[in-house]
């Protein structure tokens, strides 16, 4: 009970006095005391306190350092150009100790202190403006973004101060960095690096002026990823105590779709419109003979509803859709995107000012060692994936007998395009409005239950 009492009475006092590092520590302290005043069956109480340091070390700075210009891409360090005392945290934890006897030797209660640290500050990087800060690297090994909190000042002539800078020392004293491309770091973790600022390099990103200002248009691919164009994480499970991140293969932003985007609307400003292109599979190059689907990578996937719903692409499940072809049990293409990821890709290119173009494409899934005629030369088996491929009649024009510009060519075509017209305009939209019908619904429910709430 003394422990108690004594830890919350100091939690109150030093918060009152030094805020919530000094409630930490006032507790702390609290708890301490009623540890030794607390009786305890003659069981003695033992104290370990860890390590605790008393100055910064790591980045340094130099006066009178050159300020690097960067064209194009380039590792470089940096200078540190602001930092606070480091911010220390106290965690205390408790065991209780045995009163022997029965249950074996008398073992004392203890204490453990520890102290984890945290650093506020700034790093000077190269001549403005950049583009992005694309990779950053600390003590050598690459950093995950994702985990810290860093702000990039691009070094334009128009950018502010930074607000933790200004919360320290003030908005009359701070000067913006105009010109200076600088990144800031708030409250980064130092346990994993001896409690030091660790030694950090920067990837940074500069086009050349000229050309990509002059682009308002392109294309977005690869196409054919399952839930690469999902902007929200995406996990699978494919055996107990594994975890596959569907699509996150990089250490700068969330998912691979946020870290692309960024780095294109960084890298081309005046950027207006973008296709964004998804696959389907053929599986012969004539023309009577094809057939167009989704694919699947892979049969079987768990995915957690935590991270939204699996594959489904035109009302087929990944159960009901066909596998890519296989080599050596590696998937030879990624599957198509399932519908809800190019619904969510395409609301968030709108939010993000772009117009949107669907683009649907076809790739060829013509696995090797298959026994379809090539119309193009007659061999029995078709080249192994063609990736586009040349969909033609049978016989190709050119070849002997060809059937080019008959009414066999004309049934050819008919039997590929099947019930698809020219006018058909809405065929894509229709394909998709599931998909959102189920993101509409799934946005009402959102907001009802924010209005309960």
């Amino acid at each position: 009970m003394a422990t108690l009492i004594l830890a919350a009475v100091g939690s109150a006092v030093g918060g009152f006095i030094a805020g919530p590092l000094g409630a930490l520590a006032g507790q702390a302290l609290g708890g301490l005391g009623g540890a030794f005043l607390q009786p305890r069956a003659g069981v003695n109480t033992r104290v370990e306190i860890g390590p605790r340091l008393t100055k910064v070390a790591g980045l340094t700075s130099m006066e009178g350092a050159p300020l690097p210009r960067v064209y194009g891409r380039a590792r470089i360090g940096g200078q540190m150009i602001w930092a606070t005392r480091l911010l220390e945290q106290t965690n205390v934890s408790f065991a209780p100790g045995s009163g022997g006897k029965a249950t074996g030797p008398a073992r004392p209660a203890q204490v453990n202190i520890s102290y984890t640290y945290f650093a506020n500050f700034a790093v000077g990087l190269c001549e403005g403006p950049i583009a992005f800060v694309r990779r950053v690297w600390a003590d050598g090994q690459e950093l995950d973004l994702t985990t810290v909190t860093m702000r990039v000042y691009r070094g334009d002539e128009e950018q502010d101060a930074d607000p933790l800078i200004v919360a320290k020392e003030g908005a009359d004293v701070v000067p913006a960095y105009r010109g200076l491309a600088y990144v800031v770091f708030e409250r980064m973790p130092l346990a994993q690096f001896g409690n030091r600022v660790p030694q950090l390099s920067f990837e940074v990103v500069r086009p050349v002026d000229g050309v990509a200002r002059m682009i308002r248009a392109v294309d977005i691919i690869p196409g054919a990823t399952e839930f690469g164009y999902q902007p929200k994480l995406h996990s699978s499970y494919p055996g107990p105590g594994t975890t596959v991140q569907e699509n996150r293969s990089q250490s700068w932003a969330a998912t691979d779709w946020q870290g692309s985007i960024d780095a294109l609307q960084a890298l081309c400003p005046n950027l207006e419109s973008v296709a964004l292109v998804v696959a389907w599979f053929g599986d012969d190059l004539r023309a009577g003979h094809c057939t167009i689907a989704p694919r699947v990578d892979n049969t079987f996937k768990t995915i957690s509803w935590i991270f939204g719903s699996d594959w489904s692409v035109a009302g087929l499940s990944r159960a009901t859709a066909r596998l890519v072809s296989q080599i050596d049990g590696v998937s030879a293409y990624g599957g198509t995107p399932s519908d809800d990821s190019v619904v969510a890709a395409i609301k968030d290119l709108k939010a993000r000012g772009l117009s949107v173009v669907f683009y649907p494409f076809v790739m060829m899934d013509i696995a090797a060692g298959n026994a379809l005629a090539d119309p193009w030369t007659g061999a029995a088996s078709q080249p192994a994936y063609p990736w586009r491929g040349r969909i033609v009649c049978d016989p190709a024009p050119g070849r002997p007998a060809t059937v080019d510009a008959t009414s066999a060519a004309a049934s050819q075509v008919a039997a590929f395009f099947g019930s698809a017209a020219p006018g058909r305009k809405r065929m894509v939209v229709s394909a998709l409005r599931p998909a959102l019908r189920r993101s509409l619904r799934a946005g009402r429910r959102r907001r009802r239950l924010s209005r309960r709430l």
